[in-house]
């Protein structure tokens, strides 16, 4: 099955990744079942039920499994690899196999991001809609989300030039990514992570909103010096991830000399805490 012409992504479901990737002789979304199997059972070994399961179903006669495809998608290890694949109308067939709580908000979750991508083709501004209406619902407050979004598209024009640079995508972006944040934060993301508890979720959607300025600091500031110095490929792009990363790691321990408080917060700002009360 070929994924030529096609639109990746990763989409959420309580916080739990779901890869799928568009299509587009199809026009449809195919999506991973492992990620399926973890969200409606929270298995550790998703990739162990699914043998089990894909055996019963065989020996069953179900047609599920025949229709299944294979895809390259992105491991964990940031390496493409084979996965197993389904189309929306498969994935229900699937979820009626799984006993599980999660069943129904999941096939009503599944009919909305299975078919969403047709309407933001035709209009791009609802993509952008969707992101805010949920920061809100999860209770960001205005001031919040307008710099969590304007550090996103800081964020893009970076990895728009490490692509243009030569930089590949998936494990290549995430080191540079770490070498960046651990020089302005102190932290590598894994550890900023576990300092906030998180498990699946975004880091930074949990982050306050100077944890946010500082990291678009840096990764504006890394997109200035790789550009002055026409950085190319990962080595070039790295020297200036951590030039770039130490703009902002001066600024950080100049705020936290004059305000005897540090930046880097163990908050998760989307669970609640003392700052988010501060900006409402």
């Amino acid at each position: 099955m070929s994924n030529q012409n096609t639109n990746k992504s990763i989409v959420l479901f309580e916080d739990f990744p779901v890869r799928r990737e568009w299509i587009e002789k199809e026009d449809k979304w195919y999506f991973a079942i492992i990620d399926i199997i973890a969200v409606l059972t929270k298995s550790d070994s998703p990739g162990d039920y699914w043998r089990k399961l894909k055996e019963r179903l065989i020996k069953e006669g179900n047609q599920t499994v025949t229709n299944c495809h294979t895809l390259k998608m992105r491991a964990k290890d940031g390496k493409l690899r084979q996965f197993d694949v389904a189309d929306v109308e498969d994935i229900f067939r699937l979820v009626q196999s799984i006993p599980s709580k999660k069943a129904e908000p999941f096939k009503q979750w599944l009919a909305k991001v299975g078919y969403e991508r047709l309407q933001e083709i035709v209009d791009p501004e609802l993509a952008i809609n969707r992101a805010r209406d949920n920061w809100k619902s999860r209770g960001a407050p205005e001031k919040w989300i307008e710099q969590r979004m304007r550090g996103q598209e800081i964020r893009n024009k970076l990895t728009d030039y490490w692509q243009e640079s030569g930089v590949e995508k998936g494990l290549e972006y995430a080191k540079l990514t770490d070498i960046i944040h651990q020089e302005w934060s102190g932290l590598t993301t894994k550890q900023h992570k576990d300092l906030k508890k998180l498990d699946k979720e975004g880091l930074r959607d949990a982050m306050t909103e100077a944890e946010l300025v500082f990291t678009a600091l840096a990764e504006l500031s890394t997109t200035k010096i790789a550009k002055k110095d026409e950085s190319q490929g990962y080595v070039e792009n790295a020297d200036s991830a951590k030039k770039g990363g130490g703009i902002a790691k001066s600024a950080r321990q100049q705020l936290e000399a004059a305000t005897g408080e540090s930046v880097v917060s163990d908050e998760n700002y989307l669970e609640g805490g003392d700052e988010k009360k501060e900006l409402e």
